[in-house]
């Protein structure tokens, strides 16, 4: 029954793809971007697919791979979290794919075939990490995500080479230093298998080698995700990287990290047993928190909206992380539902920095005027509505995830993570209002001949305009079904809460 297959028919989408694309462009290098839009909607469509089914059937699927059973063979576990995560970033890959197409003809025009091989080769990661129940496979599955962030991201400007460099050295560590606790903890259980380890460390907790594995997990982890101040590698990756590199890493890449923390938190240990031996819930939290208010503090000060929305992520991914320090289920709601409006919202703003560079040759927030809300009307009204969802107004996604994020502290008595979350919504307000005042209303100080009177209408093509249309859509349907959303995430709860 190909239902209780999905959990290997997706990842095996990808394998397909990335292997066909360089085959294929031996002899037409013309449809590598159509074979990468093939491979991403079948996964994307698998993904939908298993969702439903898990929704309907409330039943989760075990798949062990060469019919060796747990814990001595490696099984995929799609369960209804990791459905619903798969379904968001795959969702999000497809669009950002299609909107991927005069982009690449201007920024890698030679290298469209080892741009759209390695995508499917980076969704192969992203997935099988989601997807694993093996703490060993989620180590590999790790790496080949890495692997292709680090060529993705080396895809740009001339500093792009460097920015990867860079991130390369600083996420072998991050991957080195959970490499180790998986060891760590495999010689104290004697499994890698998750469900089969959560059963163990209740008897073996106290063990040394088992908090020293729960450190080096999280750190390391903490760095794919660019939890504060595990971060430095993340604002000049996403800057200096192609348009379509970062609007394809951003909103995935740090969201899968923040997933594994949260297996490795709730269900892999749970609160009681890891607050037991050290206080990791409150230290992940002050962190969380300081990432918030640093990312935002940044992200004004900065001047390309680019690198901009790159702080912004450093500020957003702390709210997740927020989220799963709070241990409550109003913080498990909160995080998981900021991972699909964080996804919406950050690949909407850099595919509108991707098209306005591709129109204007730049992304320089100086340069902004309200020329721009008659050459580019739709773009910046897509533009709008992801930046009013990073504020956190209702009725768009955005603010739906701070709510529950709020409830969260209020249920912990932790006012100062609640004023966290209501100084950043200001701060995101400036940042984020500063260019839509330099859109939107007429400068005062301008030379009398306005440029919006002799501008024309530029917009950007049917492809592009298209996945930032269902995007911006998708953030007000979010915020509006917001509560039948909440309540899929209500079965999603890990045991204990």
């Amino acid at each position: 029954m190909i239902g209780s297959d999905i959990p290997a028919l997706i990842p095996a989408t990808y394998i397909f793809f990335a292997i066909l694309i360089p085959v294929v462009a031996f002899w037409n290098r013309k449809v590598v971007r159509h074979l990468s839009l093939l491979g991403s909607g079948i996964a994307t469509f698998f993904s939908a697919w298993g969702f439903m089914n898990i929704i309907q059937t409330g039943e989760t699927i075990r798949y062990a791979f060469g019919g060796w059973a747990p814990p001595i063979g490696i099984e995929f576990v799609y369960d209804g979290l990791a459905a619903f995560i798969v379904l968001v970033i795959n969702t999000v890959a497809f669009l950002v794919l299609i909107h991927s197409k005069l982009i690449s003809d201007r920024e890698f025009p030679g290298k469209k075939m080892a741009f759209y091989a390695i995508s499917m080769l980076l969704m192969l990661g992203f997935n099988g990490m989601v997807l694993t129940g093996d703490l060993f496979n989620l180590y590999v599955f790790l790496e080949i995500s890495s692997l292709s962030s680090y060529a993705l991201i080396g895809i740009g400007s001339k500093r792009a080479p460097f920015s990867a460099f860079r991130y390369l050295i600083i996420g072998t560590v991050g991957g080195s230093l959970y490499l180790l606790g998986v060891g760590f903890l495999y010689t104290v259980t004697g499994t890698l298998n998750i469900i089969d380890m959560h059963a163990m460390l209740p008897q073996v907790i106290g063990h040394s080698s088992v908090v020293a594995a729960l450190i080096l997990m999280l750190v390391g982890v903490g760095v794919k995700a660019a939890l504060f101040p595990l971060h430095g590698w993340l604002p000049d990756s996403y800057t200096f990287a192609s348009s379509t590199s970062s609007a394809l890493i951003a909103p995935i890449g740090t969201k899968v990290a923040a997933y594994i923390l949260l297996r490795i938190v709730l269900f892999l240990f749970g609160v009681e047993l890891i607050d037991h031996q050290l206080p990791i819930t409150t230290i992940i939290g002050i962190f969380a928190g300081i990432g918030i208010l640093y990312g935002s503090v940044m992200a004004i000060a900065q001047s390309e909206l680019k690198k901009m929305l790159a702080y912004s992520s450093v500020s957003q991914i702390g709210y997740i992380i927020m989220g799963i320090s709070l241990a409550n289920p109003f913080g498990f709601i909160g995080a998981v539902l900021h991972v699909l409006n964080h996804a919406l919202m950050k690949a909407l703003l850099f595919l509108v920095s991707g098209s306005l560079r591709l129109k204007e040759g730049h992304s320089l927030i100086t340069k902004f005027n309200n020329s721009y809300r008659k050459k580019y009307p739709w773009t910046m009204a897509a533009f709008t509505t992801a930046a009013i969802s990073m504020v956190g107004l209702p009725p768009l996604a955005g603010f739906f995830s701070k709510w529950y994020l709020a409830l969260g502290t209020i249920e912990n008595s932790n006012w100062i993570l609640l004023a966290v979350i209501l100084i950043s919504s200001l701060l995101n307000a400036v940042y984020f209002f500063r260019i839509l005042e330099k859109v939107y209303l007429n400068d005062p100080e301008a030379e009398t001949s306005d440029e919006t009177d002799v501008a024309e209408r530029n917009e950007v093509s049917a492809s592009m305009m298209f996945p930032m249309a269902v995007m911006a859509i998708g953030l007000l349907l979010v915020g509006i079904f917001n509560a039948y959303i909440v309540n899929v995430i209500f079965t999603m709860f890990p045991a204990g809460f």
